[in-house]
């Protein structure tokens, strides 16, 4: 146990483009530095450059990275102090997360025009199933090089695939091809391509876990793959045990699923300074809130549970929720709410992240609409219904709220999946 070998690659005429697919319908598609490679398509005077998108201030985390910013040792989720050490000299550019959806949605539907059968993961991965399209389009692997055709000629950006017949298998395909690669694990070589990897290739393992197995001498999959049950169990837990187990073997029975439905819409900011003005605080659900309910809205869901997470200044992590009578995607519902739960919590200690987020979602259409006796024609709904469409033909600086205009808004580091809006309304002042 514990023996070291080589980890097969992009380049290993093994698992090549050339290498046999049969069987193999199963892509994983990610794309390359996406955030980064989005802002050097924009700017292209910044190719070539290293290139990192992250917050800018104390608190920033770098979110991409280019490759040539990685030849330093900058990478996601580093702090942007740090990554500012590393490379002084890499331009250093604050995320736009419209500009990387809206590349996302073209990527997407790249791959829908491909199979209908695509499950993103997050705006710059997917899997697909082209079981469907080989008659048409030939084999999986041509289809992998079809598909990183198609995203250079059209959206002039790379991307690298996995091809395997396992979605875990197909993911770590992708990882070994980057960046720019096709990677092929023909399904009668799984076990030759997994069991040199080391532990921390398979699923759910982390730092920690990693850490408990090699304490009872396993380093390698292979290593997982022959160890007895009993002893994964003692290293890991009774379910994390036969998890791994079976990846280990390559056996990953789980089906490329389109239709992926949130369960909650949430989002966070870390702030650049500890807090404690609940000004700053109120002025943060405000902006929150409105996020939260911009995406419910655009996503077509409701939800009736509102609940915010706070952190504070010693890292002790508070949470607090409130179920409401009827389903929601008014902003201003889950202001209130938000701002009824933090006011009754009045934590003594500084802050250094709050979060809301709105769970029990389901289909707008779908749920009945609770009517109130003497409620205006009228309500925030359609008010915010409105602002949403100001904001897609003129932008969302058009509309704000008194309160976020003029005066000194916190800084912050912006949770990277969330957008920057705010709503028509002004928060109540603190009593």
């Amino acid at each position: 146990m514990g023996r070291s070998q080589s980890v097969p690659r992009g380049t290993d005429p093994r698992f090549g483009a050339g290498a046999d697919d049969t069987g193999c319908t199963v892509l994983h598609v990610d794309m390359d530095a996406f955030f980064a490679s989005v802002e050097v398509r924009r700017r292209p005077e910044l190719a070539g450059q290293p290139v990192v998108v992250g917050g800018v201030g104390p608190r920033g985390v770098v979110t991409s990275a280019s490759y040539e910013a990685r030849e330093y040792g900058v990478r996601s989720a580093m702090p942007t102090m740090r990554a500012r050490a590393l490379c002084p000299h890499a331009v250093f550019l604050p995320p736009d997360f419209g500009q990387y959806s809206a590349a996302s949605r073209a990527v997407m539907e790249i791959f829908r025009g491909v199979t209908p059968l695509v499950e993103p993961l997050s705006l710059d991965e997917a899997f697909l199933d082209v079981a469907g399209a080989r008659r048409l389009l030939g084999r999986p692997a041509e289809i992998a090089a079809l598909i990183r055709a198609r995203v250079v000629e059209q959206e002039g950006l790379t991307c690298s695939v996995g091809v395997a017949s396992t979605k875990f298998v197909a993911k770590l395909g992708s990882t070994r091809a980057k960046p720019d690669g096709l990677l092929v694990v023909p399904a009668a070589r799984v076990l030759e391509f997994l069991h040199p990897l080391p532990v921390q290739a398979l699923w759910g393992v982390g730092d920690r876990a990693a850490e408990s197995l090699r304490r009872l001498g396993l380093a390698t999959v292979r290593d997982v793959a022959e160890a007895p049950i009993g002893m994964l169990r003692n290293a890991v837990g009774d379910a994390a045990a036969g998890h791994l187990h079976e990846l280990a073997h390559g056996r990953d029975p789980r089906r490329v699923s389109p239709e992926q439905v949130d369960k909650s819409i949430g989002a966070e900011v870390t702030f650049d300074t500890d807090i404690a003005d609940p000004r700053v605080i109120r002025r943060a659900l405000l902006a929150l809130s409105d996020k939260v309910g911009t995406r419910l809205r655009r996503a077509g869901q409701v939800g009736r549970t509102v609940s915010i997470k706070v952190r504070l200044a010693d890292f002790r992590t508070l949470s607090r929720s409130r179920t409401l009578p009827g389903a929601t995607d008014v902003a201003r519902e889950v202001f209130e709410t938000a701002w009824a739960l933090f006011d009754a919590l009045r934590p003594s200690d500084r802050i250094r992240l709050i979060g809301v987020r709105v769970e029990g979602l389901a289909a707008t259409d779908a749920t009945p609409r609770q009517l109130t006796l003497g409620a205006p024609e009228h309500g925030w709904r359609d008010a915010e219904a409105a602002a949403d469409a100001a904001a897609a033909r003129f932008g969302r600086s058009v509309v704000r709220p008194a309160s976020l205009m003029g005066g000194e808004d916190p800084r912050r580091t912006e949770n990277p999946t969330r957008r920057k809006v705010v709503p028509l309304s002004d928060p109540p002042a603190p009593s």
